[in-house]
């Protein structure tokens, strides 16, 4: 891709011919990425890059590599994930140049999961420190998947005696009654993503053992009315389907040492038209509180494939431009 600009020319340092591979990727594949994203033309003669295009893509470029070169002092083998991250992160200036020496790790029993973006690390932090956090954004930012991490580790670290996962059984388009079996079989679906990230986790044997003794246990929001939860670690994913009145119900519902995530994206609501979302009620009349963590996701912190973060900004841009016209 050429332009009339004059190229900017730097050097990597130090000059690590082992890194280099590990950053430009098999057959350049993630300089290739970051070309076509950034819209700009990368080349390089050993550790001396050239990047041409356009001054302000140019000036991301060069920042996206250069922290991608520093990251391959811990791991030389970049995954097509981690330069998708990095790139993400431009266009609100929070490429980190080493993102592995602020990242918070949490470990879990079978893997070590660690923060990938600023607003992970945010989120992660604001879960350690209040007794109540919010989730918020689009899929695919990480919110359910970091907070049954962080449930977990607090059940490993006896920090919480029991998991209490807990999901709104909202239909979305589909009815609930033409679904077979009994009420727990309706309501396993809804409950499917939360499983499998446990199995993930903590093994298929071993989240079965504990939820038979009911150490962890998955549960429709209408549940939990009528409880109080002690020394247990809450989520409520999907709050986005939560009425007013749920919400409330639902955040009445905590007791003594215990900590409770919600979790949700105010733009995918199934609620019926006309009724509020319980979760965008509460961010809003919660959200200057103190003791209260709200974490704001946005579609450059989307770590699933880029095509969904390319998905959710096309959606978010034709929302923007139906409340302009309204």
């Amino acid at each position: 891709m050429k332009s009339n600009n004059t190229p900017i020319a730097f050097r990597l340092e130090p000059e690590d011919n082992q890194r280099l591979v590990g950053l430009c990727g098999q057959y350049n594949t993630n300089l290739k990425q970051v070309e076509n994203r950034l819209r700009v033309s990368v080349s390089h003669r050993g550790h001396l890059f050239y990047v041409d295009g356009d001054p302000e893509n140019v000036s991301d470029a060069e920042k996206v590599l250069r922290a991608l070169y520093e990251n391959t002092k811990h791991d030389t083998e970049l995954s097509a994930e981690a330069v998708h991250i990095a790139i993400s992160q431009v266009p609100r200036d929070q490429v980190v140049a080493d993102v592995a020496s602020d990242e918070i790790i949490v470990r879990v029993r079978k893997s070590t999961i660690r923060s990938r973006n600023q607003h992970q690390r945010a989120y992660l932090l604001d879960i350690n420190n209040h007794v109540l956090s919010f989730g918020v954004g689009p899929a695919g930012t990480g919110k359910t998947y970091l907070a049954v991490a962080r449930a977990v580790e607090a059940l490993s670290d006896s920090k919480s005696e029991r998991i209490v996962l807990v999901r709104p059984a909202v239909e979305a388009g589909e009815k609930l009654g033409f679904l077979p079996g009994d009420i727990g079989q309706k309501v396993d679906p809804y409950l499917r993503p939360l499983y499998d990230a446990l199995y993930e986790m903590l093994g298929f044997d071993r989240v079965g053992r504990l939820l038979e003794r009911g150490v962890i246990e998955l549960a429709p929001l209408a549940y939990m009315r009528g409880r109080t939860l002690n020394e247990a670690f809450v989520i409520l994913d999907e709050a986005q389907n939560t009425t007013v009145d749920q919400m409330k119900m639902f955040l009445t519902r905590i007791g003594y040492g215990s900590k409770v995530v919600v979790t949700g994206d105010p733009s995918q609501a199934d609620l019926p038209r006309g009724t509020r979302s319980g979760l965008s009620h509460a961010v809003r009349l919660l959200g200057g509180v103190d003791e209260i963590g709200v974490t704001r996701f946005q579609p450059g912190d989307v770590v699933r494939h880029p095509l969904v973060q390319r998905i959710v900004e096309a959606y978010d841009e034709e929302a923007r431009g139906a409340d302009e016209h309204s």
